[in-house]
């Protein structure tokens, strides 16, 4: 019988960036495990430079829907686990996702709207956040496995 896979939501305060590239890593690599998706407390549209750096690691996300939190709670949506990527300056405008979840927060990762310098600086410091987030999902996959 064939394991259910575990359902994971990355939440951030716009969903435009950090949830949107956390829920495409999770997917692309360890989708035969896992189902993610992304929301946020309020939504805007997705970040040029995470498309750049998705597409750089191989990821068209350019289509991606930018989702809101409330709606999927409205819709009923179940997870195993709620994952908050909001940078500590921003904690008190996380959203929580109710529920029996387990509820882990990365608050690791800094908000991409305060990047500065000039576009090729701003655009190495989204690879770097994109690596971080990818590496923080390894360890994530290899505690919960």
């Amino acid at each position: 019988m064939e394991r259910e896979k575990i359902r994971v939501l990355f939440v951030c305060v716009s969903n435009s960036f950090r949830s949107q590239i956390a829920d495409a890593i999770l997917n692309h690599k360890y989708g035969e495990s896992f189902v993610a998706e992304s929301a946020g407390f309020r939504k805007k549209s997705i970040n040029p430079l995470a498309i750049e750096v998705m597409k750089e690691y191989g990821l068209d996300i350019s289509n991606k829907s930018v989702n809101e939190l409330l709606d999927f709670y409205n819709q009923g949506r179940k997870y195993d686990y709620v994952i908050t990527v909001c940078n500590r300056g921003e904690e008190e405008d996380c959203p929580i996702f109710p529920g029996k979840v387990t509820r882990l927060s990365w608050r690791e990762f800094r908000d991409p709207d305060d990047f500065t310098g000039t576009e090729e600086e701003k655009l190495e410091m989204a690879r770097k956040l994109r690596d971080d987030i990818a590496k923080r999902i390894d360890e994530f996959v290899n505690t919960v496995k």
